[in-house]
């Protein structure tokens, strides 16, 4: 392999820091695991309302670029098309960015808002248990949804329009930081970058291997144990591992495929030989309610109660989305070639937004339905037995519940492989110095991220460190990744005054010479070619 494939110093910058950063959380636990949760909590309570305010931000920011002039613009040239069919484009979209901890959250995550409602309701009355059921709806809908898209906007433009080779949050933002994508700064944004990606994975790692394995014991009857929590991530990344080696057409795409299909049978199997009149009327009640509420729950602080909710939920999720960010920024990015500005945007919000909606929807309100008739006491459960193990006494409560357990259990294992599978391929795309449209990354390197992801954890879990600790810790990169996205945004408003969509032409020119070129400085003339690029004066893209 020539060394020119790989970026070493972000490679072992990035190797080097995640071990540095595990190897005392697993060496002093108790301590770490303090420090990092004082250090979590001094974020969320002093920086929260800044986390909403991007979720907002966020989201308007989109509907205008939607509405706009803009919004026609397309990745690519006119007579482009889309490389992925809207099933599998919208479906390695959904799948990349819910994990296992979507079917885990839908599940159970009303019972913590009913048990524990905001907005001073009474616990377990009537209004705990309906915004209990939207609440959740709220946490993975449109603003969510938003954190994800966004980026995704400028590197686009920047990847299929100024015909730039390279996949890196550093090189998005040139056009506002100029010479300092090529020194600390640029470096810095991209290892934070890769740090976060495998704390976000992790997030997802510590909900769905519980989860997995308690699956597994209820349908074999072996007890959860932590040498089955290892079983179930070596069979997560065998999967992950497969995809990774086979690239996104063969791999991701065909895991993502299969994910949605099944999620479609178990939600329908519930739907009919479930409450099918509950979940029916409690949805549209849920939705009703995030209407009326989208822009009172996105701005809410609890001033006067200060009960916690705000930051225990709301601020987290963001937190967890905006991590999220930048790697699903760029994944989005790569597989939208030939697809409009408005496309990306619709296709995003509604495929990440519908897909949630259905699972709480559909799975959370089975479970409340359990909870209200009597028939299962899911709070209880939660308290006695962990949230894992509770959700999966919730599924085997349906008819033919070994099944339902079975076929849920798969679904949670297939969204964790794929979320790990695109988590590794974005981080080897961030470290290959130039990727043409056409090209991935060197397979082994998805190998050694995918790899990577799995001996960290697995190490963690192993030696007794708290898998939660390096997750909390991840979280923390939130705050500074608000800076970057934007930064994105200003790159973004500055690329598009370019107006370098209307001569995709002149960019696949600058395109060739980046080829056959160390550095190139360019600088396209209004009356030449019909744009102006300003990279502090030039349009300088540097291999």
């Amino acid at each position: 392999m020539e060394k020119k494939k790989i970026d070493w110093f972000i490679f072992m910058s990035t190797f080097v820091l995640i071990v540095a950063i595990c190897l005392p959380l697993v060496m002093y636990p108790e301590s770490g695991s303090k420090l990092v949760s004082m250090a979590n909590g001094f974020v969320t309570k002093n920086f929260g309302m800044v986390f909403l305010w991007a979720g907002a931000g966020g989201f308007a920011f989109l509907i205008y670029l939607y509405f706009s002039k803009h919004g026609k613009i397309k990745f690519g040239t006119k007579e482009e098309k889309p490389e992925f069919s809207n099933f599998s484009w919208g479906a390695m979209i959904f799948c990349a960015g819910v994990a296992s901890g979507l079917v885990y959250w839908a599940t159970i995550e009303w019972a913590y808002y009913f048990t524990d409602p905001p907005y001073g309701i009474e616990a377990g009355s009537t209004n705990a248990a309906e915004i209990a059921a939207a609440y959740g709806i709220f946490h993975w809908g449109p603003s969510a949804w938003a954190f994800f898209v966004l980026p995704a906007i400028p590197i686009a433009y920047s990847y299929y329009i100024l015909k730039v080779p390279i996949l890196r949050l550093s090189e998005i933002c040139r056009i506002v930081i100029g010479k300092r994508a090529d020194g600390f700064l640029g470096k810095a944004i991209d290892i934070a970058f890769m740090f976060g990606i495998l704390g976000a994975a992790g997030t997802s790692l510590g909900l769905g291997t519980p989860l997995v394995a308690a699956g597994v014991s209820k349908l074999t009857g072996i007890e959860a144990s932590m040498s089955m929590n290892v079983f179930i991530l070596i069979l997560c990344t065998a999967l992950f591992t497969w995809s990774a080696y086979s690239g996104l057409k063969r791999g991701l795409k065909v895991l993502s495929d299969i994910a949605i299909v099944f999620s479609v049978i178990l939600l329908s199997y519930i739907l009919l030989v479930g409450p099918t009149e509950f979940i029916l009327k409690m949805g549209t009640n849920s939705i009703g309610m995030l209407f009326n509420n989208f822009v009172r729950w996105n701005t809410y602080t609890d001033p006067v109660g200060n009960t916690g909710f705000v930051e225990g939920w709301t601020v987290f999720y963001w937190a967890w989305w905006i991590v999220y960010t930048p790697f699903m920024g760029l994944f989005i990015a790569k597989i939208s070639k030939g697809r409009t500005i408005k496309q990306v945007i619709l296709g995003g919000l509604a495929w990440g937004s519908l897909g949630c909606t259905a699972y709480f929807t559909v799975l959370g309100n089975y479970s409340m339905h359990l909870q209200l008739t009597n028939v299962l006491s899911v709070t209880g459960l939660v308290e006695q037995i962990g949230a894992p193990a509770a959700i999966i006494e919730v599924i085997n409560t349906l008819p033919f519940g070994s099944l339902a357990v079975l076929i849920f259990s798969f679904i949670a294992l297939i969204f964790l492989a794929t979320t790990f599978d695109s988590a590794a391929y974005m981080m080897a795309s961030a470290t290959t110095p130039k990727l043409t449209m056409n090209e991935e990354p060197a397979k082994w390197n998805r190998l050694f991220w995918a790899l990577t992801l799995f001996i960290l954890p697995a190490t963690l879990m192993i030696l007794g460190g708290d898998l939660q600790t390096i997750q909390t810790a991840s979280i923390l990169t939130a705050l500074p990744f608000i800076l970057v996205i934007l930064l994105l945004v200003v790159s973004l408003m500055r690329m598009l005054k370019t107006e370098a969509h209307l001569t995709q032409d002149s960019q696949t020119e600058v395109a060739e010479q980046y080829e056959n070129s160390e550095t190139i400085e360019v600088s396209l003339q209004k009356e030449k070619v019909g744009i102006i690029t300003e990279f502090e004066g030039d349009f300088a893209v540097k291999k």
